[in-house]
This record gives structure tokens, sequence and C-alpha cells, in this order.
């Protein structure tokens, strides 16, 4: 099966304003483009590589960095990765430093708090010498942009699912849930299948907490009608709009009805999803790859609850790939990239375990099977189209700090540490210092 960049274009195109970053000021210059000079090929060449993920996409950037190196025989690549908070853990602690790793994965969530505050190389002077940009999107090319300069190439595009295991329901004899189902619906849903899993070893639990995830509270917010985040980059919701949001869970924290926090903190950088003691779990859709690679079972996957205004999703750059500011090698960093960027090879290996790749060459390389992970994720990209009729929110700056801490709040709360009102109070006393005003 051949895949065509239907999906992929349609989230382009639904971004392409949205996604449009422009830098609000403070911190150090930015940095000035690459020398442009090709990279050299005689010269001994060490850079390093880092990203976030669990093992199996561990395995895919090895496989990938071998074949980089195998073309590229003066180039030697080191690699490292974390679990998604000690990954900008790690990269906040060397930013300080001014020693972030040569190339880095990089989130749309963070782009802004690196690139404008000159931690990350403008690749512009790259392009066309030692990187191609040419097959991706200008739209989805611009959302790596902050006053015009490349601080990040995407890789590919996603969107928000519903994950079910449907080997475990039919173990404990609960059907999935039907389309359309809205957010109650998920809780009840639940609720049904953790009673029902009560009596296995170890017992199954139907989901965790979503109100838990920042992203989720942007898609809810959305789907009742709002921007969560205005145009001159303030945050364009209120105390109550949060507290509803979060009580949304309280119910299912208060019957134990989801996976607990301490197990789930135990697993990582897996989670409870991964080992099959939870049915089902809400996030972006190229997690399956992971899922399953994991898991082994059969994973499905559905569009996210509904909204008072329906499903009304939205398509997110996935993940991009920057370069330190304070790298020695920007030649052999930009090409790093473009490889990791346009090699088909490379797209054969990662699949759609990134999201749908950016440049249609990676595209035709996967040969997708029928039945297949990546035949999964396309298929769902192209039945939520209709769906994902909002742009993505445009990330303030200091999004990455106040989405981390209304993670780790979520933890306390999970804990049963603070209650909803004192999780408010704390976030948005939090939020009045990190979100820096354009």
């Amino acid at each position: 099966m051949r895949i065509t960049r239907k999906a992929a274009g349609a989230a382009a195109a639904a971004v392409a304003v949205a996604l449009t970053l422009t830098a609000c000021g403070g911190g150090a210059d930015p940095a000035e483009p690459g020398s442009a000079e090709k990279v050299s090929t005689d010269e001994d060449i060490t850079i390093s590589l880092a990203w976030w993920g669990e093992p199996a996409r561990a395995e895919m950037y090895e496989k990938a960095v071998d074949l980089f190196e195998e073309k590229h025989p003066n180039i030697t690549v080191q690699t490292q990765f974390q679990d998604w908070d000690g990954y900008w853990t790690a990269r906040a602690t060397e930013a300080a430093g001014g020693a972030l790793p040569d190339v880095i994965q990089m989130d749309l969530s963070y782009l802004r708090q690196y690139g404008a505050t000159g931690q990350l190389l403008d690749l512009g002077g790259q392009v066309g010498v030692n990187l191609n940009t040419d097959g991706v999107e200008d739209s989805l090319l611009t959302s790596g942009q902050i006053d015009g300069a490349q601080y990040g190439v995407p890789t590919s595009t996603n969107t928000l699912a519903t994950f079910y295991n449907a080997d475990l329901l039919k173990k404990v004899g609960v059907e999935p849930l039907a389309e359309g189902y809205t957010w109650d619906d998920y809780s009840k849903w639940i609720e049904k299948v953790t009673e029902a899993g009560a009596g296995e070893d170890p017992s199954l639990y139907g989901g965790g907490d979503f109100t838990a995830t920042f992203w989720f509270f942007l898609q809810w917010l959305i789907q009742q009608g709002v921007e969560p985040f205005s145009e001159d980059g303030k945050l364009n919701f209120d105390e109550a709009q949060m507290t509803e949001w979060l009580n949304l869970g309280q119910g299912l924290r208060d019957s134990e009805a989801i996976y607990p926090i301490k197990k789930n903190k135990q697993l990582e950088p897996l989670g409870g999803f991964h080992v099959n003691e939870v049915a089902s779990e809400s996030t972006w859709d190229n997690f399956l790859a992971g899922y399953v690679a994991e898991s082994g079972e059969d994973i499905q996957m559905l569009p996210i609850p509904s909204g008072e205004n329906g499903p009304s999703q939205f398509w997110k750059p996935s993940m991009l790939l920057s370069a330190s500011a304070q790298t020695q090698q920007p030649e052999a960093s930009a090409a790093l990239i473009d490889f990791l960027i346009n090699e088909p090879e490379v797209g054969k290996i990662f699949g759609t375990s990134k999201g749908v790749p950016a440049v249609q060459a990676q595209i035709d390389a996967m040969d997708v099977e029928p039945g297949s992970v990546d035949e999964q994720v396309v298929k769902y990209e192209e039945q939520v189209a209709d769906v994902v009729t909002e742009p993505a929110p445009v990330p303030v700056e200091g999004f990455g700090e106040i989405e981390a801490e209304f993670k780790r709040l979520g933890e306390e709360l999970g804990y049963g540490n603070i209650t909803v009102d004192e999780f408010v109070t704390q976030w948005f006393s939090f939020a009045d210092s990190a979100v820096k005003q354009s």
C-alpha cells in the first residue's frame, strides 16, 4: 500500500497561520545561521543527538544513526534518550551551561523557550547546502520558525486519539466506546472497565486521569469554543474553566477507578497501558507503534471524546529537529537533520511512530502492509480528517514550563496531596510569572 500526503497535507493547511511563531523578546540575541560550507568528508567529526521516547523509539533512532554513519564514515554520532520529563530537565541544565547536544529532538511546546533565547541554531544558513527542506510543505516548515529564523524542521504531523486494548476488553467482557462519546461517557466507561477488571491479577483499570494532561485541557477548551491563548501571547482562560475541567475526573479519583499514580511512576518511561494493566489511554496518534511494540496486544484507536461543539480536533507537528547554537559542527548537525528528515530508509525505519512523515519520499518508502501499525495511523488520520476542524493552539512563551507544572500538580492531585482548588490556585500563581507577556 502506498500512502498519499492527504492527511499530512490537511494538517499543514490547518495550522498554516496558527503555528507562525514570533519571538516576544528577552534572552540572548538569536544565533546566526550556519557557515553554509559543505560538510567535510575527510575530517573526523563527532556530534551528539538526543531525543525523548521509549526503548522502541531508541531502537529506531539507533538504526537510522547507523545508516547515517555508513553514508558519512567520517562522522560519529553519540546518542542519548530519556523519558519526557527527564529529557527536558536534562536540556534545561545543559542550556544553562551552554552545552546542549548538537542535534536535539524538539517539541513545539519548547521551541520558543529555546529558540527565542539564543539556544538554537538558525538552520537557514544550512538550507540548500547541508539541509534540504524542499520536501517539507512551506506551511508546515513555518511551524519551526521564530521571526523568520528556522530553529526547527518538522519531522511529521499527528493528532490526538483514544487508544484501547481490544484484547483486554474481550478478557473482561466490556465493549469498546462508540464513536461520538463524550468526556462524561469516557469517565463512566473507565469506571465500568475498572470494576470488571478488579478480579484480574494484576487488577485491570479502564484508564488514567485524563484531566491531568495540559494538552487535553486545551483540547477541551477548543471544544467549548475557547481559544486557549490570545494573539498577544496571553492566557485566554480562567480559574473557573480549569476547575470545571479538573472536576471531570474527580469522580474517578474519588472512586479509585483510575490507574494509581504510584504504579505509573514506577513504570516510567512506560506506563500502565504499555504493560497491559490499563485498557485505554488518550494521547497523540503516533504513539501507536510504541504501544504495540511494548504491549504485544491488539491496540485500536478512536477519536477523542466530544465536547459541546463536537470533537473539534486539531493537527500538530508531532516533533521537530533542532541544532544547538553552541555546536562546533553546524554543518554535520545540519547534515544529520537532513538525513533524518529526507532519507527514504529512515521513513521505512520509523514508519508513523513519530506521526505521518513530513516528506513524501519517506511516506513512499514505507510500503505499508495491510493491517500494519502504519496503515492504522494513516487510516485513523483519514478517518478523523472531517473532525480536525480547528487550528492548533499557538504555544505562548513559557509554555513548556506551565505544561510541566500542570503535570506535576496533576500527580499531586493523583496522590491526594492537593485539592482541585489548590491545584488551580497554585497553577495560576506559577503561570503568572512563567508566561512572559509580549
